[in-house]
């Protein structure tokens, strides 16, 4: 991302923002509600316009049309409320992508299988429809479905935050195992500096108001805040979370 600067309903949403993303790895995209994270991804992806500013794919500027819908395909997406459709069972979810990207049925049913041992779900819960399964289920799989196509680059949405905490932590694991077997870029949003600590201890991008505030290893964040903001971020959770209480002890 190159100087962006993104409007919404006449809202500076995202103002001159630069950020690149290279190789693999989990980066986090963190920050207060309201300040961009969303937008980001949504950037990366051409959903929204932009007012200034390119995003580069591979050093290519992010193309228009069909040849758009074609490296969308590249990227696998989930959004924060999963975004499943409610008339079809979780396993029609999941095949829906390689449906429309023309993937033979054979290979597609044998990615099917795959991803469902992956992410730990078994056929009952493929069969049923999203309004059967609980939250976690119905997270996993979306993450299913994002990953059918086997993408490059793989951009979540606070893919956990509607989950109770006790769901959400054994998510966070299985979360993690997932990144590392699938080798995908990650780009995680998360409003929970806990969680970014837990899957993204190496790359965490501080957004304010549209705007870089920080970036750095995780523990550089914690340990040496560099702006009040930012001080004040990690102050307001440094309390909750183990993971955090164990870096800022350490400072």
């Amino acid at each position: 991302m190159e100087d962006i600067r993104v409007e919404l309903g006449g809202n500076l949403v995202l103002d001159g923002v630069s950020a690149s993303f290279d190789g693999p790895g989990v980066s986090a995209i963190i920050g207060p509600s309201g300040c961009g994270k969303s937008t980001m991804l949504r950037t990366i992806l051409g959903l929204v316009p932009i007012a200034r500013g390119r995003v580069l794919v591979d050093g290519e500027t992010l193309p228009e049309g069909n040849a758009l819908l074609r490296m969308r395909r590249r990227f696998g997406y989930v959004i924060q409320s999963g975004g499943l459709f409610p008339h079809l069972t979780g396993g029609a979810n999941v095949l829906l992508p390689a449906r429309h990207a023309g993937m033979a049925r054979g290979a597609a049913r044998s990615r099917l299988d795959d991803l469902a041992s992956l992410v730990r779900l078994g056929g009952d819960e493929l069969g049923r429809y999203p309004g059967e399964l609980s939250g976690g289920q119905r997270q996993r799989v979306a993450l299913m479905r994002a990953l059918m196509l086997e993408p490059e680059a793989l951009l979540l949405d606070e893919p956990l935050g509607a989950l109770d905490p006790e769901i959400r932590v054994g998510l966070q694991e299985d979360l993690a195992g997932i990144f590392s077997k699938t080798g995908a870029r990650v780009l995680l949003v998360t409003h929970d500096l806990a969680e970014a600590a837990f899957l993204a201890a190496d790359d965490a991008l501080l957004l304010r108001e549209g705007t870089v505030e920080q970036r750095g290893p995780m523990r550089e964040l914690v340990r040496e805040p560099r702006t009040g903001f930012a001080r004040e971020f990690v102050e307001a959770q440094l309390g909750r979370s183990r993971e955090l209480v164990g870096l800022g002890a350490r400072a």
